[in-house]
């Protein structure tokens, strides 16, 4: 479902709950790109957003194609860790609902 469906049913409380853990928890793009530009060859920048099959692909297969494969990559990287906040955001936006509607019935 779309995160901003799910948002519009949560009170102040709620969002800043969910603001804050995703602030916590989200990857920093200059992070990932400077791991990128050192380490693109390697993977380093898809092991940071989660891509662990594609980390360990790049960290085997990027040199054999002669650096194009990582090269290419950073078109598509942008996209997705946007993806993978927006999944992060999602689950979060989820643990809350859960928490406070089982916070409600203990009461």
């Amino acid at each position: 479902m779309d995160n901003l469906l799910l948002k519009k049913d949560l009170t102040a409380e709620q969002l800043a709950m969910v603001q804050s853990e995703l602030e916590k928890s989200q990857k920093n793009k200059v992070v990932m790109y400077l791991l990128w530009w050192f380490t693109g060859f390697l993977g380093g920048h898809r092991f940071y957003i989660g891509d662990v099959g594609y980390g360990i692909a790049l960290l085997f297969l990027g040199w054999l194609t002669l650096f194009i494969w990582p090269f290419l990559d950073v078109f598509f990287i942008g996209k997705r860790l946007e993806q993978k906040t927006n999944e992060l955001e999602n689950e979060l936006i989820n643990k809350v609902i859960r928490y406070t509607k089982k916070s409600e019935t203990v009461y």
